[in-house]
């Protein structure tokens, strides 16, 4: 349970204890305050006559407690700093629990007000006892790295996994694990005349080293070692077979190398539900053959059965249709296939929610973000492929081109009716060829043309004054095209000179009404 400075300000904000993830306080059970109990009897008082309990827990490094007696009838709260009997000298710790919770945790050690295990408490610590505690704590982790140098130098096979002084500074605990017996008496030497100082060797199994030193576990918490947990029990790998656990030892493993402690947590659950389900090796026997176990589902109570000759199917059957066959088999009965009993299975649809915005995804961050800029040229792309379509067939000219300010425009004929006669072909093709400019020969010429089209302006030749008109040579008659003679080698936008052909070009009769 958390202490009050783990709350929050009227405005939301969290208090903290500003202890960097361990409780300053010794009530949150976390940190420096492993397997620390709260006490929930401390607002009530006693009944009359009773008086208090004089014995108290006390806590060390790493959730090391012992219990010792207040012989001086001290008054001492939760969280104070006490002076206690050790041998030699003195320790310092901090007071963890009193009152009539300490009868229970003495009860839960098998340990008695009499014991020799339940020393005194001196007095409270002055600044002096704490000052000297504190600089005993600060020389342990050098400490640790140069025993581990003596041990490396010495060969040794045993590892040095923590150090703990004592709280006047006279004695130093060295805590081992080793798989065999080591003999370490040269090695108590060597530490005493390096450090000046009394050595106590302690060896720990690997389950207590995990819990001293503390750690979080695959499910994301905290140890149950380090922060509840006090008895150890054995776990074996049947446990997990019970549970249809697959037997990884990098999945069972804990951080002390053995076996998961947890995995005795939910074993007498799995072992009331066995009772009900036959026994693995059991085959049964159908009319399409005989059938035998590959798994089951034990809360869910289903079981997967498959053909022994065909064997790449397997058929889910409840507990109940499993024991109906068997039933049948014992009065030497077969049952039907167990195509038929999966059909007769009902399985209920999850209710399902729907995914969104992709919450749900593990790999949503694993695709990069595409950039807008990407998508508009990408959109672009199309409009632009369509406007430069026009400018690939040149042949054809564009209506919606937009004009040239820089270009000149090209004379044309005074004659007006000259002006609307004139037309143009596709470059390729055309022929230039002279025609008169009579009024009445060039409205001949249009009207014989099944479809007109517009005149295209043409770029003005250099050196060149007067303007020339040109026709089509399709477009005249050909009755008359016999006397227009055709000129090679010129080119189709120079203008041909037209005066030496008018006598040819006679008007019919009623057509030029200036003549008559």
């Amino acid at each position: 349970m958390a202490c009050g400075s783990c709350g929050t300000t009227e405005n939301g904000v969290p208090k903290g204890c500003k202890s960097n993830g361990n409780c300053g306080t010794g009530t949150c059970g976390s940190g420096s305050e492993k397997l620390a109990v709260f006490d929930w009897l401390s607002n009530m008082t006693l009944p009359s006559g009773e008086e208090r309990f004089n014995i108290y827990e006390v806590r060390f490094k790493n959730g090391r407690k012992h219990f010792f007696k207040n012989t001086e009838n001290l008054t001492i709260s939760m969280g104070d700093v006490v002076a206690v009997e050790s041998s030699p000298g003195h320790d310092v710790g901090t007071v963890s629990l009193g009152g009539e919770l300490v009868k229970v945790q003495m009860k839960k050690r098998n340990i008695t007000e009499d014991h020799e295990d339940v020393k005194k408490i001196y007095r409270k610590a002055s600044q002096k006892d704490i000052d000297i505690w504190q600089a005993s704590r600060d020389k342990e982790e050098e400490t640790q790295r140069r025993g581990r140098e003596i041990l490396g130098r010495l060969g040794l096979q045993m590892k040095l996994s923590d150090v703990e002084y004592q709280g006047d500074g006279n004695k130093a605990t060295f805590y081992y694990t080793a798989e065999t017996r080591v003999d370490f008496r040269q090695l108590i030497r060597d530490l005493a005349s390096a450090f000046s100082i009394r050595v106590e060797m302690k060896q720990v199994g690997a389950r207590q080293e995990a819990a001293r030193l503390g750690g979080i576990g695959s499910c994301g918490r905290e140890l149950c070692c380090s922060t509840w947990l006090t008895d150890f029990r054995k776990v074996s790998t049947s446990a997990a077979r019970y549970q249809q656990l697959s037997l990884n030892p990098l999945k069972l493993a804990g951080q002390c190398g053995k076996l998961k402690c947890c995995l005795n947590f939910e074993l007498d659950s799995y072992l009331d539900a066995l009772k009900s389900f036959p026994k693995q090796e059991l085959v049964l026997k159908t009319e399409k053959g005989e059938a035998i176990f590959i798994k089951m589902d034990i809360f869910k109570k289903h079981l997967w059965y498959t053909y022994k000759e065909e064997r790449f199917k397997w058929f889910r059957l409840t507990l109940d249709q499993v024991q109906e066959i068997i039933e049948l088999n014992k009065k030497n009965e077969k049952s039907i296939s167990l195509e038929e009993y999966e059909s007769e299975i009902e399985i209920p649809k999850a209710v399902s929610f729907e995914d969104a915005v992709g919450q749900d995804s593990l790999t949503r961050f694993d695709v990069p973000k595409s950039s807008k800029r990407r998508k508009n040229n990408r959109n672009k792309k199309p409009v632009a492929a369509v406007a430069n379509a026009p400018r690939e067939n040149t042949n054809k000219p564009s209506q919606n081109r937009k004009p040239n300010p820089n270009r000149k425009p090209r004379p044309v004929s005074s004659d007006a009716n000259a002006t609307q006669d004139v037309v143009k072909k596709k470059p390729q093709k055309r022929k230039p060829r002279p025609v008169a400019e009579d009024a009445n020969t060039s409205k001949d010429i249009v009207q014989k043309r099944p479809q007109p089209r517009k005149p295209r302006p043409a770029a003005k030749p250099k050196g060149e004054v007067k303007s020339k008109t040109e026709v089509h040579p399709k477009v005249a008659d050909p009755s008359k095209q016999s006397n227009q003679p055709k000129v090679e080698g010129t080119s189709p936008n120079k203008p041909r000179k037209n005066n030496r052909n008018r006598k040819n070009n006679k008007p019919k009769n009623g057509e030029n009404s200036q003549e008559k």
